[in-house]
C-alpha cells in the first residue's frame, strides 16, 4: 500500500501552491460547484465556450492539497480543450483512482502525480472535484448554447 508521504510529495506541494486561473469569470457560459461532504472541500469553476472549445476558465478552490493539485493541472491545460477531451480526462482520472487504470498522458500527464491516491478511497472525492465541476459547467454551457440556438429558430 502507498504511504501517505508518497501522496503528499514535493510535486503535489508545487502544484497546489501554484493554482492556475484562480479567479472567477464574470461572463461565464457555464458555472458549477462540486463539494465533498467527506472532507468539506469545494471547487467552483466558470468557463466560456466557443463551439465546444473552452476559451476562458476561472476557478476558486477551497480544497485539500490533492484537490488543489488537480485544479492546478486543470487550470494550466483546460483553455483550448474541447468538451469531449475534458470528459475523457475526467473518466481516465476516475478509472485511475477507482479501477487501477493508467494515468493520463500527453499534456495531462502531470495528473499522474495523483496516482498514489488510488489506495486512499477517502481522498478520491476531493481529488476528483475539479473534474466533476468542469463536467457540470460544460453541461450548463452546452444547454445554454442549445437554448440560444432554439430561440433563434
Amino acid at each position: 500500500m502507498t504511504q501517505l508521504s508518497e501522496i503528499y510529495n514535493t510535486r503535489i506541494l508545487e502544484l497546489s501552491a501554484n493554482i492556475a486561473r484562480a479567479q472567477r469569470l464574470e461572463d461565464a457560459d457555464g458555472t458549477a460547484t462540486a463539494h465533498s461532504k467527506l472532507c468539506g472541500s469545494t471547487v467552483t469553476v466558470d468557463l466560456k465556450l466557443d463551439g465546444d472549445r473552452v476559451t476562458a476558465f476561472g476557478q476558486t478552490v477551497k480544497a485539500c492539497l490533492l484537490g488543489q493539485a488537480a485544479a492546478s493541472v486543470m487550470g494550466r491545460n483546460i483553455v483550448g480543450s474541447c468538451a469531449l477531451e475534458l470528459r475523457e480526462i475526467g473518466g481516465i482520472m476516475r478509472r485511475m483512482l477507482k479501477e487501477h487504470g493508467p494515468p493520463p498522458a500527453g499534456r495531462w500527464a502531470d495528473l499522474a502525480v495523483l496516482e498514489p491516491v488510488r489506495d486512499y478511497k477517502a481522498r478520491h472525492a476531493s481529488t476528483l472535484l475539479v473534474f466533476d465541476a468542469v463536467e457540470a459547467a460544460l453541461a450548463k454551457a452546452e444547454a445554454r448554447q442549445t437554448a440560444s440556438l432554439g430561440a433563434g429558430a
